[in-house]
């Protein structure tokens, strides 16, 4: 991962990711505002909306793999509350010796030192753009 300043979104967004890798639903939740947004509906997995939506995605979806990994293999702050994050997912579903991969682009908005919103998307280039113009936006 490229080394960036520790601002606290930043620190706020890697202990998230490594809250989900030890599948820590607790120290993950903490991350949320209470009316968090995990919109997930440009990848054809829905929106998720509240920190009790959130929390059943992020344990339906662990209970996929038996084994299972996050890497964030860029973080941004780009200012304004606005952080942008390429991040690998890998998982070993149950029985089985194949793994799955899928490397995805996330936009998140913090307010109050919690996260409010994350999309995800597979268009890395297009999510980096909109990032940008939401940082912009938020200015």
């Amino acid at each position: 991962m490229a080394e960036e300043s520790a601002t606290p979104d930043l620190v706020l967004w890697r202990r998230a990711i490594e809250a989900g890798n030890a599948r820590d639903i607790e120290a993950i939740m903490r991350s949320f505002a209470p009316d968090s947004v995990w919109d997930m509906s440009l990848v054809g997995l829905g929106i998720f909306e509240g920190r009790a939506a959130i929390r059943s995605l992020f344990e339906d979806w662990w209970g996929g793999y038996e084994e299972y990994a996050q890497e964030a293999e860029e973080i941004c702050d780009l200012g304004n509350g606005v952080i942008f994050g390429i991040v690998v997912m890998r998982g070993r579903p149950p029985g089985s010796a194949g793994w799955v991969s899928q490397r995805y682009a996330a936009v998140s908005t913090l307010t109050d030192g919690l996260i409010d919103r994350t999309t995800n998307l597979f268009d890395i280039d297009d999510a980096r753009a909109a990032a940008e113009r939401l940082a912009h936006e938020r200015g």
